[in-house]
C-alpha cells in the first residue's frame, strides 16, 4: 500500500474551455495546474481518462453553474467521485482580489483535498427536467407582471384610473377596451401591451397545464399530492418545493430545512451580546418567496375548504392529522403576532418558517409510508 495513490482535481468548469488542477494525497502534496482542455464531452472523457490513469483513486469537483450537471454524470459514469460545489460557500480570503481560471481550479483542487467544500445536491435527469418546467413558469409568470406593469404605468401616465380595486378581471379588460386617444399612437401602443398580456397570460396556462399532466408520472408525485393538503399550498407551491428541495431526508430536522430556505433570523452576537435581524435570505429564494405568500392565507380561522377535503381524502390518516395541526397552530400564531402589533410583512415570514416545518414533516410522512 506504499505505493497507494489518490488524487484531487479541481475543474473550474466554462462554456469552451475547461481549467483542471491536480492536488495529490496528503497535506504537503503538490498541486499543480494540468492545463486547459476543451469542454466538450468527448475531450473532457478522453482528459479524465488520462488523469485516472496516474492514479489508483481520483476525487473531482467543479462549481455549480450555468453549465449544469452534464459533466458530474459523466464522471460518474466514468466511476469516478465528483462533488459539485456550492459557489457562495467556497472559502475566500478577503484581501484575494485576483481571479484566473487557473487560480480558481487550483483553488478548488486545494479546497477538495482540505475537505473544506460544501456539496449542492445533484437531482437525476427526470427531476432536473421537471425543475426546468417549474422554473419556466416562473419566469412566464414574471413576464406577465412585467407586461401588466406596463399597462398600469401606461394608464397612469395618461390619468386614466379604473373605477374599482380589482384589476385585471374581465370587466378591468373590458375597461381597457373602452379607452379611446386622441392620437392613434397612443391606440396602437395600448392595444399591443394588452395583447402582449393575453399572450403571456396563455403561456403561464399551457405550463400549469403542463405541469399538471407530468406530475402525474413523475416519481414524486405522492410528495406532491400530500404536500397540497396544507392550506395555502397549491400545486405550482407544491411542485416547487419538490422539485427546488429536492430529497428533504438529506435534512435532519426541519431546523437545517428552514435554514437551507433563508427563513432563520440572521445573528451577530459576541461575548454577553445578542443581535438579531432578519432573516437570512440565504439558500433558495423560489420555495422562500412562494411560502411567504401562501403564510398570507394563515390570517383566516381554520376550516378545511371543498377543494382541501377532496385533498385530505385522498392521503394517509396521518398526513391528514399534519395538515390539521398546522392549520390550527398556524392561524392561531398568525392572530396572535398579529396582535402584538407586529408588521404584516414580519408576520407572513414567520408563520413561512413554521410551515416549512409541516412540509418537513408531511415529506418525512410520506418517504416512509
Amino acid at each position: 500500500m506504499a505505493d497507494y495513490r489518490e488524487a484531487f482535481v479541481g475543474i473550474d468548469v466554462a462554456k469552451l474551455r475547461n481549467a483542471v488542477a491536480i492536488a495529490d494525497a496528503g497535506r504537503e502534496g503538490e498541486v499543480r495546474f494540468f492545463g486547459e482542455v476543451d469542454a466538450s464531452a468527448t475531450n473532457m472523457r478522453r482528459v479524465l481518462g488520462r488523469i485516472a490513469n496516474r492514479f489508483d483513486r481520483v476525487h473531482f469537483c467543479y462549481e455549480a453553474g450555468p453549465t449544469g450537471y452534464g459533466l458530474y454524470r459523466l464522471i460518474r459514469s466514468l466511476g469516478h467521485q465528483c462533488t459539485v460545489v456550492a459557489p457562495s460557500l467556497i472559502p475566500r480570503k478577503p484581501g484575494d482580489r485576483v481571479k484566473t481560471n487557473r487560480r480558481d481550479a487550483v483553488s478548488l483542487a486545494r479546497l477538495l483535498r482540505a475537505g473544506e467544500l460544501t456539496a449542492v445536491w445533484v437531482p437525476d435527469e427526470g427531476h432536473e427536467a421537471m425543475r426546468d418546467l417549474v422554473r419556466a413558469r416562473s419566469a412566464a409568470v414574471e413576464t406577465l407582471r412585467i407586461h401588466r406593469q406596463q399597462v398600469s404605468a401606461f394608464m397612469l401616465k395618461h390619468g386614466r384610473t379604473y373605477p374599482r380595486k380589482k384589476g385585471w378581471t374581465m370587466r378591468y379588460l373590458r375597461w381597457l377596451q373602452e379607452q379611446q386617444f386622441d392620437h392613434p399612437a397612443h391606440q396602437i401602443a395600448l392595444q399591443e401591451m394588452v395583447e402582449a398580456v393575453r399572450v403571456a397570460r396563455d403561456r403561464v396556462d399551457r405550463l400549469e397545464r403542463t405541469i399538471e399532466e407530468f406530475v402525474s408520472t413523475w416519481s414524486l408525485e405522492p410528495l406532491v399530492r400530500a404536500l397540497q393538503t396544507l392550506r395555502g399550498v397549491d400545486l405550482v407551491v407544491a411542485v416547487t418545493f419538490a422539485t427546488e428541495v429536492g430529497d428533504v431526508s438529506r435534512f435532519e430536522g426541519p431546523r437545517q430545512l428552514m435554514g437551507y430556505l433563508g427563513l432563520v433570523p440572521s445573528e451577530r452576537s459576541t461575548g454577553e451580546a445578542v443581535r438579531r435581524g432578519g432573516i437570512t435570505k440565504a439558500g433558495n429564494g423560489r420555495v422562500r418567496h412562494m411560502l411567504v405568500e401562501s403564510a398570507w392565507t394563515y390570517r383566516h380561522p381554520p376550516k378545511i375548504g371543498k377543494t382541501k377535503l377532496y385533498r385530505l381524502e385522498q392521503t394517509s390518516p396521518a398526513v391528514r392529522e399534519i395538515a390539521w395541526k398546522a392549520q390550527s397552530r398556524l392561524t392561531a400564531r398568525y392572530r396572535k403576532l398579529a396582535a402584538r402589533g407586529k408588521r404584516t410583512t414580519v408576520v407572513c415570514t414567520a408563520i413561512a418558517r413554521e410551515l416549512v416545518g409541516f412540509m418537513w414533516a408531511v415529506a418525512r410522512q410520506v418517504q416512509t409510508a
